[in-house]
């Protein structure tokens, strides 16, 4: 036991302190990365029950217009009434495969005089300015359209926007730009318009690929990281003890065995090199 007595010192002491609070964070990290994967497997989960549902009547949804239940997202829901054209914005900074565009956001008149902001799907920027070339009207008259559920977006500091365009769907902001009560609580993303526009649509929104990442494998990895801190303290405290034990008949005759065996599970080719080595040595 007196051999190990140095393992016992403050120095010793720091070092595990040093290992527990590393395996502390470790598991922190490992646990986030548990709560990312949790986020992502609950929005896949969303997408799979709710992307192909039955559409139904947006009052069953959302009863009031401040209202939304986060379960709900991706529904899809029936709207009846009649595009605003003229009071259509722009959502700005809508990258898409790599390219910069805009979102078409054009406000809904429904019979009942309530407003929902229908996202018609993405534009390119264009060539030579910072616009769309094209921005397609939407169907005019009495129009049945069908929309998915989005919960609205908040707004981001120190990002603006121009005339007739917005920095982020922020429905709060819109309900000041829209003459008419409109849901606050979520807007519609575009899925299908009765009758078809006269003019091509924007590019629609693609369904989400289930994917829920690499979470789980990092979450693994920090529990090992963690392990490995005292993994590591153990290596160290043996090199240590080998040290101060070297002279030691017990330990040198240990120190002898490790040697024989490391010698017999050498290679040729270990052989080989160890002879080149010496050999480059000697010139």
């Amino acid at each position: 036991m007196n051999r190990w007595r140095f393992a016992f010192s403050r120095r010793w002491f720091g070092y595990l302190a040093v290992a527990i609070v590393f395996a502390i964070v470790c598991v922190l990290l490992s646990n986030w990365q548990l709560a990312r994967r949790a986020e992502k497997t609950n929005e896949i989960s969303l997408v799979t029950d709710n992307y192909d549902a039955r559409p139904v009547q947006i009052g069953s949804l959302l009863p009031e217009l401040d209202s939304f239940d986060p379960a709900d997202e991706w529904r899809p829901v029936v709207l009846e009434g009649s595009y605003l054209e003229d009071e259509q914005v722009l959502v700005r900074n809508r990258p898409r495969g790599g390219q910069p565009g805009f979102d078409q956001l054009v406000p809904f008149l429904l019979t009942d005089g309530s407003v929902v902001i229908v996202d018609r799907g993405w534009l390119p920027t264009g060539n030579e300015q910072d616009l769309p070339d094209v921005v397609p009207a939407p169907p005019g008259g009495s129009v049945t359209v069908t929309v998915r559920l989005r919960p609205g977006e908040p707004t981001v500091a120190g990002r603006g926007a121009g005339a007739g365009q917005i920095a982020t769907i922020h429905l709060p902001e819109l309900a000041e730009r829209v003459d008419g009560p409109l849901y606050t609580g979520a807007y519609g993303m575009l899925a299908d318009e009765n009758p078809a526009p006269s003019e091509q649509r924007p590019a629609a929104v693609q369904k989400p690929v289930a994917d829920e990442g690499a979470h789980l494998s990092y979450a693994l990895q920090w529990l090992i990281f963690g392990i490995l801190g005292f993994v590591f303290l153990g290596y160290a405290v043996r090199q240590e003890y080998r040290a101060l034990n070297a002279d030691d008949p017990e330990e040198r005759q240990r120190a002898e065995e490790r040697e024989r065996r490391r010698r017999a599970k050498r290679t040729d080719a270990d052989i080989e090199d160890e002879l080149l080595d010496a050999s480059s040595v000697n010139r």
